[in-house]
């Protein structure tokens, strides 16, 4: 096979973790004689300081023109004044929009060999295997009118959260597919007691469970799922949510395997063109120091494999790979315990390539 893939490495932490993930890919591409074409731009904070937009036209192309799209991470704290009229994290929603990847696929797995790294008690957190679908380019973030303004001497802003049936529908039944090939259960989760947009999400969200007869379904409002994640999580199987909710609830999980480091994360559409990512973001405070986790990312290429390039034998190979490293008893900073040597981000990705 031969592929393009853009690399969007971005701040902080971003260039040392990609770099581990092409690492991944450049061995994959020569064990099974693929060709992998990697094409270097520039998104978020470090575009915006080098040309006054966090998603230059020619960064936008390349994107749209390559067969995946491969994120590092944007933003951090010099970037990061309330009043700018430029900020990261505008490149990251424009970039979403204009691929049309409006499902956010988020696995939340727990490595037998990282149960005790977890907040939570081993026997909880126990063959966890959650995936969050969240609707990506709709919603509150999206959602107009939008802004800020003085009412009455005083400073407001507003925002909407908007949904249509249309946008609801499509997601929805990304859930439902991945739940036919798991455990079959989905989990929609949204505030229909409090919000009309919630409302018709759940109205449609039984429209489409209705075509799924073979999968069992259930609504959970966000602030009980929000419990529900801490003192049951291995009750879940796919669970689908709206923009802001999915956002916040995946952070939630993704404490439950140890880490953030640890969670990749898909963007799709209609089409094979996806963008990937890990979900940690730019981690400013370690960035530089060659301590960050580039396992997430390093997954996130897996993900990027199996959808938007069809390598499911490749896929399975990273994944396999990063748990042998894991059950070896190797850990970045991020997961290694009182007592335990950490390896540096260079060196667990040179790990995962051995294992390879």
């Amino acid at each position: 096979m031969e592929a393009k893939i853009t690399l969007l490495p971005g701040d902080g932490i971003g260039p040392e973790v990609v770099n581990e993930a092409v690492k991944v890919l450049t061995a994959v591409a020569a064990q099974h004689t693929h060709t992998f074409t990697f094409t270097e731009k520039m998104a978020g904070g470090i575009a915006i300081d080098e040309t006054g937009d966090p998603l230059p036209e020619d960064t936008l192309g390349a994107c749209l023109e390559s067969d995946a799209v491969l994120l590092g991470a944007v933003g951090g704290p010099k970037w990061s004044d309330p009043k700018a009229a430029v900020r990261p994290e505008q490149g990251l929603l424009k970039l979403r929009k204009s691929l049309g990847v409006f499902a956010n696929i988020r696995p939340v797995k727990v490595f037998a060999a990282l149960a005790d790294a977890s907040p939570l008690r081993p026997e909880r957190v126990q063959n966890v295997d959650i995936v969050f679908v969240r609707e990506l380019t709709g919603g509150i973030y999206f959602g107009q009118p939008q802004g800020r303004e003085m009412v009455d001497g005083l400073r407001s802003g507003h925002d909407t959260m908007r949904y249509n049936e249309m946008e609801i529908k499509r997601v929805v039944n990304v859930a439902f597919k991945l739940a036919q090939g798991r455990r079959g259960k989905v989990t929609s989760v949204d505030k229909a007691n409090v919000l009309a947009s919630s409302r018709v999400w759940r109205e449609v969200a039984h429209e489409v469970a209705a075509e799924y007869p073979d999968i069992e379904y259930e609504d959970v409002l966000v602030d009980a799922m929000a419990m529900y994640l801490v003192n049951r999580p291995g009750d879940f199987d796919v669970v689908v949510t709206g923009n802001m909710f999915g956002d916040i609830l995946s952070d939630e999980a993704s404490m439950i395997s140890g880490s953030l480091g640890m969670l990749p994360s898909a963007a799709l559409g209609e089409g094979m063109l996806g963008l990937y990512e890990p979900i940690h973001g730019s981690a400013p405070d370690i960035a530089g120091k060659g301590i960050a986790n580039p396992l997430a990312t390093i997954l996130s290429t897996a993900m990027l494999l199996r959808s938007s390039l069809g390598l499911e034998e490749e896929a399975s190979k990273v994944e396999t790979a990063v748990s042998q490293v894991l059950a070896a008893g190797y850990r970045t900073a991020d997961l290694a315990r009182g007592g335990e040597t950490a390896v540096n981000t260079q060196e667990m990705g040179d790990l995962v390539v051995k294992a390879l």
